[in-house]
């Protein structure tokens, strides 16, 4: 089995894997945000004709998954890609008519309030998120009942418990890893505001392995691989789950549940 045969595992990730490893790494913005998204999915209850925000959608990965899986219109906001680069991949995934592209950077959201049933963010959120006052500023977006989801990378151990970023991770990503939170970090910062009801809070079952798998497939598939992603593969490797992982966080706000069969 080479390394991206890896990447179809039906076993665990049957929606994921239908599609084509070698399309989702030419789209590579971090670990495989298919089998986030899947993971994720399990604790959101996303039906036909929501309107979902997928913030921070990097190239449109998870955006075509949405669409093409749970039947959802997916606004996909990012600010590094542009619209039309998006626009280019929905079109050609078949979910033109589902998906809409918007530049946006998360603390400028171009949307009216309550505009959306759910709001998912894989990958991303650890970047714009931590702070306190986010929260507050993104639910307004989300209808009564809205739900939120994030797949973020964590560690097993608050570094402020540790004392210190692990050294084979710091070697890597420096001080960027403050903001890799535990599973149950998101629950307390969530909980606290008492503006939603934290629905779910895990770290990923063998998420490093799951990692480590990209890594590997990256470093075989991708022109410039070896390059990007052996510094993971040696990160990954050192650490063999002690310390690394992706929390995944669900929550509602208050309110009567939207979705497909709201009349307001």
């Amino acid at each position: 089995m080479t390394a991206l045969d890896a990447l179809v595992r039906p076993d665990r990730y049957p929606r994921s894997a239908a599609y084509d490893p070698r399309w989702l790494l030419d789209l590579d913005m971090g670990p495989n945000p298919l089998w986030l998204l899947e993971d994720l999915a399990r604790d959101l209850d996303l039906r036909p004709g929501m309107r979902v925000l997928d913030l921070g959608s990097g190239k449109g990965a998870t955006s075509v998954f949405l669409a093409r899986e749970y039947g959802v219109d997916v606004v996909a906001a990012d600010w590094w890609i542009g619209a039309d680069e998006a626009t280019a991949v929905f079109e050609a995934a078949g979910v033109g008519g589902q998906v809409a592209a918007v530049r946006a950077e998360a603390h400028q959201l171009p949307f009216d309030e309550g505009s959306f049933d759910a709001i998912v963010s894989i990958d991303a959120f650890e970047y714009f998120g931590t702070a306190d006052s986010y929260l507050p500023y993104l639910v307004k977006f989300l209808r009564p009942g809205g739900q939120l989801g994030i797949a973020t990378p964590a560690l097993t151990r608050e570094v402020r418990e540790l004392g210190a970023i692990p050294l084979h991770i710091k070697a890597l990503v420096g001080w960027e890893a403050i903001a890799w939170h535990t599973a149950e970090w998101w629950r307390f910062q969530w909980e606290i505001t008492e503006l939603v009801t934290v629905t779910s809070a895990r770290l990923q079952e063998d998420a490093w392995r799951d990692w480590l798998l990209w890594s590997r497939a990256g470093a075989e598939h991708l022109p410039e691989g070896r390059a990007v992603h052996q510094p993971v593969i040696d990160m990954l490797t050192a650490d063999a789950g002690e310390f690394l992982s992706f929390a995944l966080v669900t929550a509602r706000t208050q309110g009567r549940a939207g979705g497909s069969d709201r009349t307001a």
